[in-house]
């Protein structure tokens, strides 16, 4: 008897709209358009026997409609323009976001794009000088470029056009870009037919999410966050919508219909987040399955799933269970980790063994291997787009008799005996829990904006109810996704997250303007802390040579060091609780030196069992770990691929009297002019119960070789 597994791969992307700009404001629906949506159907094409299904957004869908009927984004707007018309400001632009790709199986493949990226720098000043060093063909090559690499390698070597251009590699011409663009919408313009003609043939089966993909069970109670997250601070307010969630599964559905002709069968709650209240609007939707993670089984159940990475007992996740009508399907988070974060590593027919073997090696004779994760973020990481390890995949699956790749739905058909469960655990596919969206401040605030906003419109539309306001709460709807909290807090960081702030703040604003009243000054106020940058109280004024001893050794010791008064920031209620009165910082001529002076330094035993993290934003993302008082030794983790991996052990490093640490400028890969970004968090018992700064980060430029000598001028 084979092993029945099914495979999902999971196409999104939130709405990049900015309604006060009327165009796209970033470029990745585009961009995943022509690198990775066609091309996942036409892999799979090749091996007929193989089935799997593809979950299709419907803030996707729109989005490539849109850009099939003349929308544009800011991205293809500095493309068009001639290199030798582009003023200082388009050039900056350029530099600073036409590098935005995995530099080793994107940029790095091409010489004279390397070329270009080594020429600006990896690490960079001030973009508009920098740009003053381009000609204008260096420019057009760049533009040319970043819409070349993000189209997959397929079409590259597929299309007579572009496998062209690939082999010029340098020296193009206005004409090739725009050509390039008009490819760009050639690709777009397949998919829907596309998907909708494999859907037809029975090969793949399509689902769908709620439309701009909220977290439903917050969107209909955001304190429900309290069942998985009993520790949590929540918001303020309680933003608590069951119409709305309702709202975004009606519409999805019916979008989907009217795009491909039939209804979707099955649904992939957004971030796989499911509560029992939100299953049960699924199932008054007509929808027949839905799928989510391993743990929430785990927790639903009350049953321990694996020992370490190894299942227990196989038979309990391998299976659908059902909930108020509606079937279940939990994700094998090892298996669907292994493709989306790990493999990209391998060599392509390494990992295609290896998966197969883990499945082999399941032991199972019955039920079904769910297999579930993004279709677009992961190829980026690994060679040739992916195209290579899905091949050996998808050929080894078409070979293998011992497995039997089924679609969802085709699974339920012969399956009449599914167990029911007596609860579902609220939660997500990250950690069982909503962490990732709310109980951080910045997330918190947005959820804030959210409740007083939608809160006008409801007392706006009591007082008008004649109205015509349906673009007012489609601007809700939106503001409703995921993703602006995905970036939100300190879990995650992009080089655009200044941007998803501003959209998402825009299409709350958006919504006064379609009520036709003024908005208010807090849509201004950008809640992203990243963006509001906190200045010393004293700048330093030469080097400093401490010894670090947890102890303020001398006056002189940290004499010429700057400071940060933790006392003149947040507010009065943070001020009263906060640890630290003061953050010095100063150099020589290798090192940084931080020093965090605690309120009472007679009150030490507040400091057990703390942890102070030291989060380093930029040149390079890294998290520096300090445990324990007294100790000198703290880790240095960095961030690759999205994951943290540990790379160095600091010994100059101790929390006496005060907490003293040097870290040099090699380790934290800065150099001389070039900028560092930080901040502190500070955790007792998992919980964090500090930052330094309150709000924002901690901007410090890294002095000159003569720094000493020109302060002493």
């Amino acid at each position: 008897m084979s092993i029945n597994l099914a495979i999902l791969w999971h196409m999104h992307q939130p709405y990049y709209y900015d309604p006060l700009k009327n165009k796209f404001m970033l470029p990745w629906v585009r961009l995943h358009a022509t690198k990775d949506y066609l091309d996942m159907l036409l892999i799979v094409k090749k091996f007929p026997e193989v089935k799997v299904t593809f979950n299709l957004v419907p803030s996707l869908l729109k989005q490539l409609k849109e850009y099939e009927n003349g929308s544009t984004d800011i991205f293809i707007e500095h493309t068009i323009i001639p290199a030798e018309e582009l003023s200082e400001e388009q050039k900056a632009f350029i530099l600073e976001n036409f590098f935005l790709a995995n530099w080793k199986n994107m940029v790095y493949i091409f010489p004279r794009y390397r070329e270009l990226l080594e020429k600006r720098g990896k690490v960079y000043a001030d973009p508009k000088k920098l740009s003053k060093k381009f000609t204008p063909q260096e420019m057009r090559d760049l533009q040319v470029f970043f819409n070349l690499v993000w189209i997959d390698p397929l079409h590259r070597k597929e299309d007579p056009f572009l496998n062209d251009l690939q082999q010029k590699g340098k020296n193009f011409t206005e004409e090739e870009k725009m050509l390039l663009l008009d490819k760009h919408f050639e690709i777009i313009k397949r998919i829907v037919p596309s998907y909708k003609e494999m859907a037809l043939s029975g090969q793949i089966e399509l689902s769908v999410s709620p439309f701009y993909h909220p977290i439903l069970p917050l969107i209909y109670d955001n304190y429900k966050a309290r069942e998985c997250m009993p520790h949590a601070v929540l918001p303020q307010h309680n933003f608590r919508a069951p119409e709305d969630a309702e709202a975004q599964i009606t519409m999805a559905i019916n979008y989907f219909e009217d795009m491909f002709g039939f209804k979707p069968k099955g649904i992939w709650p957004s971030e796989g987040s499911v509560s029992e209240e939100v299953i049960q609007l699924i199932a008054k939707s007509g929808i027949k399955w839905i799928a989510t993670d391993e743990e929430i089984l785990s927790k639903s159940i009350n049953e321990k799933l694996r020992t370490g990475d190894n299942l227990i007992n196989p038979s309990v996740l391998y299976q659908p269970y059902e909930f108020e009508g509606v079937k279940i399907f939990f994700r094998d988070r090892i298996l669907s980790d292994l493709i989306g974060f790990v493999y990209s590593g391998w060599e392509a027919q390494k990992a295609a063994n290896d998966f197969l073997n883990r499945i082999v090696n399941s032991q199972i004779t019955s039920g079904i291997i769910s297999v579930i994760l993004d279709g677009e973020n992961a190829w980026e990481y690994y060679e040739n787009d992916g195209w290579n390890f899905l091949e050996k995949l998808y050929q080894a699956l078409d070979q293998n008799k011992n497995i039997k790749t089924v679609t969802f739905s085709e699974y339920l058909n012969h399956t009449p005996d599914i167990k029911h469960l007596t609860k579902v655990f609220p939660g997500s596919w990250i950690n069982a829990d909503f962490s990732i969206w709310i109980g951080r401040a910045e997330d918190n605030l947005s959820w804030d904006y959210l409740y007083k906003v939608r809160q006008e419109l409801i007392l706006y539309q009591k007082e008008n109810p004649d109205k015509d306001i349906k673009e007012a709460w489609e601007e809700i709807y939106i503001a409703e996704g995921s993703d602006w909290n995905w970036w939100y807090g300190d879990e995650h960081y992009t080089e655009t997250k200044e941007v998803f702030d501003e959209i998402y703040r825009h299409h709350l604003t958006a919504v006064y303007l379609k009520m036709e009243k003024e908005p208010p000054a807090f849509l201004y106020v950008p809640i992203s802390k990243r963006m509001r940058e906190i200045k010393p109280e004293i700048e330093p004024r030469g080097y400093i040579t401490p010894k670090i001893d947890g102890k303020v050794t001398n006056y002189f010791e940290w004499l010429e060091a700057g400071k940060f008064n933790l006392q003149r920031m947040g507010g009065s209620m943070h001020r009263s609780e906060s640890l630290f009165s003061d953050l010095y910082y100063g150099f020589n001529q290798q090192s940084l030196f931080l020093r965090l002076d605690p309120y009472h330094l007679d009150s030490l035993n507040a400091f057990e069992d703390l942890k102070i993290q030291i989060q380093i934003i930029e040149p390079k993302r890294m998290k520096i770990l300090y445990e324990k008082l007294n100790v000198q030794r703290a880790e240095v983790f960095v961030q690759e691929n999205e994951n943290w991996t540990k790379k160095h052990t600091l010994k100059n490093v101790t929390f006496n009297e005060v907490f003293e640490i040097e870290l040099p400028f090699n380790l934290l890969e800065v150099k001389s002019g070039e900028y560092l970004i930080f901040f502190i968090d500070i955790f007792k018992n998992s919980y964090l119960i500090d930052r330094v700064p309150i709000i924002g980060f901690i901007k410090i430029r890294i002095p000159p070789p003569d720094f000493d000598r020109l302060m002493w001028l």
